[in-house]
């Protein structure tokens, strides 16, 4: 495919995100952009402020921002700490790092533990580290839910198990960006203080929108905080979200996308958004077993519902092999990042997805494997269907 050329049929674009958007909220997107202080607007910020709450599974506030999903990272720290804190973060992959180069170059102290990218947090450890606190130094424990680097998912309820259990007042703050809508995950039941996510993943959005649902604790916390802040001061959008509106110009039209995508989400049913992920994350593995590759995550229990991260066999350039699946077949995979660069390519499973997207995509993965001379057994593809044909609601059914 010549790079300056356009193919024919749809563009495979099978990153952990963006993902695809969805007709629906393309076109709920592709409304008039109206006056954020008017009432059309205050009726639509209501409606969605309200719907978001149910996403994240929290009666709590949410706070929306216009802005990448980093911004929201930053929002988090910057509204619940103070210059010199300690945090204890969890290494499970390239954004658990880039989180801590964050936290320290606002001033913050980063302490991380783990370093294994192939495995999740472990709430022992944590708990073993918090209890050693005995002066309470740490004030945030810092995780991140699904490692979109990795495909890596760490269990939330545990490590805040694992807080109580050592008795330490820490704060938790998780990252959310590529599981939020994709795998199940509760703000609330989970005792989490505050959640970091993204519109471009499992929300079905294009980029440009990011979130913290905020516990009363945390609310508590950020009036102590005395890290400088302004855009993402929390103090300003909680009261102006009271009312339904924002203290800065909002992006409207993504807002109505938001709305289109929380009525989609609700509409399925979280529990059947998360089958239906789990469901082609199982299919896209048994594509990787019949290849006879290897998968990132080496600890089954901590499998990614949104994504996979494949091995390149020795001598194989991961890099190498996503530009032949990208010239021939339109099709777009996750590339490996720092450690793990040309050594892992990612295939994204997430957001408005089914069991004929996720087989184009499979499909072109094994021709491209073939093409690129990469070492592997032919049928993966037909395994991952036989197990999509054996488990569809009508196979059930029957």
């Amino acid at each position: 495919m010549r790079l300056n050329s356009h193919p024919s049929g749809r563009h495979f674009l099978q990153i952990p995100g963006p993902t695809n958007v969805p007709d629906r909220i393309l076109r709920a997107i592709d409304h008039p952009t109206i006056d954020h202080r008017g009432p059309e607007f205050n009726a639509l910020a209501r409606k969605v402020l309200r719907s978001v709450r149910n996403v994240f599974q929290t009666k709590q506030p949410v706070i929306i921002y216009p802005s990448s999903g980093t911004g929201a990272w930053e929002a988090a720290l910057v509204n619940t700490l103070s210059p010199g804190d300690l945090v204890l973060m969890w290494e499970t992959g390239h954004f658990a790092s880039l989180w801590k180069k964050m936290a320290e170059r606002l001033g913050l102290k980063a302490e991380f533990m783990g370093g294994d990218w192939r495995k999740p947090a472990d709430p022992s450890a944590i708990e073993q580290r918090l209890k050693a606190d005995t002066k309470h130094d740490i004030k945030a424990v810092c995780v991140v839910h699904n490692e979109t680097s990795t495909g890596v998912v760490s269990d939330v309820s545990a490590v805040r198990r694992a807080i109580d259990q050592a008795r330490h007042p820490a704060l938790l703050l998780v990252d959310t960006i590529s599981s939020l809508g994709s795998i199940d995950y509760r703000h609330d039941a989970w005792g989490v203080d505050v959640t970091v996510a993204g519109s471009q993943k499992g929300l079905m959005l294009p980029p440009g929108l990011s979130f913290n649902a905020v516990s009363e604790k945390a609310v508590a916390a950020s009036k102590k905080s005395k890290m400088t802040k302004s855009f993402w001061g929390w103090d300003e959008m909680l009261a102006a979200n009271a009312n339904g509106w924002f203290p800065y110009t909002p992006s409207t039209n993504l807002l109505y996308g938001l709305n289109e995508a929380c009525d989609m989400l609700l509409e399925e049913g979280l529990d059947a958004v998360f089958a239906r992920h789990a469901r082609h994350a199982e299919a896209t593995r048994t594509a990787v077993k019949g290849w006879n590759l290897e998968i990132l995550c080496s600890d089954p229990k901590a499998y990614s519902g949104s994504l996979t991260a494949i091995v390149m066999p020795e001598g194989h350039d991961a890099d190498a092999f996503r530009k032949v699946a990208l010239e021939n077949f339109n099709l777009s995979l996750g590339q490996g990042l720092t450690k793990v660069a040309g050594k892992v390519f990612r295939i994204g499973h997430l957001g408005d997805f089914n069991d004929l997207t996720l087989m184009g995509t499979l499909s072109g993965v094994e021709m491209a494997l073939g093409l690129a001379k990469v070492p592997h057994n032919p049928g993966g593809a037909q395994a991952a269907l036989t197990y999509l044909r054996d488990t569809a609601p009508g196979a059930r059914q029957g």
